[in-house]
């Protein structure tokens, strides 16, 4: 796998955290799997690959692929706008997280503890997902920058809900800072965009 696919998995992870949350969001209702891998790939510390991170594979990752595909060809037909937003402010974010050595001790002490519970309950249970979205709100969201999430009032409004979406943006972070540790950069969306999508479409096929 080349060094850019590597990063596209990563910034595939990233959309896909912002599908979940605009899906979410809207609908109340997301894929079980996918909210499990990216909780999961929260705790994974010392992965031998990027694929690693997402369990071996990223089976979970295509509809993340799908969104990223859309926002390089700018297709005004098929331009997810929201989770593109999404996920642009996650990387945005990301950057501001890495300069708080501070905020990175806590949410590492602190993943330690979502670790425990994922071991006792499974990485989709309620009390896993509060933690992670308390996690969020405890350091990301303490940020001037924060990510306004549109969609159905009723569905925004149930506490669970509202966890879940905290805890696939926090999810989203790691992934944004996956993919800078890999040399991801932001202007490569805008400059390497048909290198990208030649590296994106097999990862896509699967």
């Amino acid at each position: 796998m080349s060094p850019i696919q590597e990063q596209l998995i990563a910034l595939g992870a990233v959309f896909e955290s912002a599908v979940l949350v605009d899906k979410l969001a809207r609908t109340g209702q997301v894929s079980e799997p996918a909210v499990a891998c990216l909780i999961n790939s929260l705790l994974v510390r010392d992965p031998k690959s990027t694929l690693d991170v997402y369990g071996g594979d990223d089976l979970n990752l295509r509809d993340g692929y799908r969104a990223l595909v859309s926002a390089l060809e700018r297709d005004p037909g098929s331009l997810q706008r929201d989770p593109l937003r999404y996920a642009l402010a996650l990387t945005s974010l990301e950057r501001q997280l890495n300069k708080r050595d501070d905020m990175l001790q806590v949410m590492g002490s602190r993943l330690d503890q979502v670790q425990q519970q994922v071991e006792h309950f499974g990485p989709t249970h309620e009390n896993v997902i509060a933690n992670c979205g308390s996690l969020y709100q405890d350091t990301i969201s303490t940020f001037r920058q924060r990510i306004q999430v549109q969609g159905d009032m009723r569905h925004l409004q149930q506490a669970n809900n509202a966890a879940k979406i905290r805890a696939l943006l926090l999810a989203g972070i790691r992934s944004a800072r996956l993919w800078r540790q890999l040399g991801g950069h932001r202007w490569q969306m805008l400059f390497s965009r048909s290198k990208l999508l030649k590296e994106l479409y097999p990862l896509l096929r699967g």
